[in-house]
């Protein structure tokens, strides 16, 4: 028996998952997608937001919804309003504001990089929500404050789609986020953490969730978390639009008002003041027709309502 020596056949291509991936990614920006692989460096103007890129990546983010780096630096002490706006005033092109806060010592390295990590993703939640205007792209355009750590438009988009999920998994009902929040009353309230405490002794029904974020000098997003919380627990709700009233129109012409009102029993009446047609009750003014049931519902401080309309609000989100 004859034994021949084979060449062994080429091994078969093996495809890079990580790469592939990095392919497959659609991204939540097709137009920062792009600027990441054409590794461009200017600002992205987005409706909620602005994104700084230096050679594709992002190194700064900003939202009027989110409280800024000088804002999550200073509410605390970390840094003093002085140092932060002396540092920003002498900011240039070859050193930024960042540069100048550590050369100062005002700041150390791993503070500033955590606080600014912290304040880029949490404006680029908001900044890359979806939006109804396109996007805009300067070229060339940086940030004062100069790079601290870039990061990866891939990875920056995979965090904003992870923390949509875990919105959505605390609470899925989305309106909390924008409206103003106000207290509702519960039978059974949960033990409260320190944070979600002083969150909701600031909640009165005129402020939303970004100005009590920074009200407080917290992260947005990490509020809107506690809001959701507060909301799953029933002790937070967004506030319900006010019902506007009016003067009510009469046959003889517009409504009197209380300053037109005659003071003497002998002056001109009102449509207060006139007397009911027979068969009627007394006429009020501003009264329409007795409300509904809906109405009547949406308007209850009923415990047991109150839960039924947080689950059928929860179904409805699903």
């Amino acid at each position: 028996m004859t034994v021949v020596d084979t060449t062994p056949p080429p091994r078969l291509p093996v495809r890079d998952r990580t790469a592939a991936a990095e392919r497959a990614w659609g991204g939540l920006s097709p137009m920062l997608t792009r600027l990441a692989a054409e590794r461009a460096s200017g600002v992205l103007v987005r409706e909620l937001g602005t994104l700084y890129l230096s050679e594709g990546r992002v190194v700064h983010a900003e939202s009027p919804l989110a409280p800024g780096l000088d804002t999550l630096l200073t509410a605390h002490g970390t840094l003093t309003a002085e140092a932060w706006r002396d540092a920003v005033s002498r900011a240039d092109e070859r050193s930024g504001a960042a540069h100048l806060l550590l050369a100062g010592g005002h700041l150390a390295e791993g503070a500033l990089q955590l606080c600014h990590l912290g304040a880029l993703y949490d404006a680029a939640y908001f900044a890359l929500a979806p939006s109804s205007t396109p996007g805009r792209f300067r070229y060339g355009v940086a940030h004062r404050l100069g790079p601290v750590l870039p990061v990866p438009v891939a990875a920056l988009e995979r965090e904003t789609l992870r923390r949509r999920d875990l919105l959505r998994r605390i609470w899925p009902d989305p309106r909390a986020d924008s409206a103003p929040l106000a207290r509702t009353r519960t039978t059974a309230a949960p033990k409260l953490t320190a944070r979600q405490q002083a969150l909701l002794e600031r909640i009165d029904g005129t402020r939303t969730a970004a100005e009590l974020a920074r009200e407080l000098g917290r992260q947005a997003f990490h509020t809107l978390a506690d809001v959701r919380r507060l909301a799953s627990a029933g002790l937070v709700a967004p506030r319900p639009p006010e019902a506007t009233t009016g003067p009510v129109a009469t046959d003889d012409g517009p409504a009197a008002t209380d300053e037109g009102r005659a003071a003497t029993d002998d002056g001109p009446t009102t449509a207060d003041e006139r007397p009911a047609a027979a068969g009627t009750g007394p006429v009020v003014s501003g009264a329409g027709p007795p409300p509904g049931i809906t109405e009547r519902i949406a308007c209850t401080t009923d415990p047991h309502i109150t839960l039924l309309k947080r689950l059928r609000d929860a179904l409805e989100a699903l």
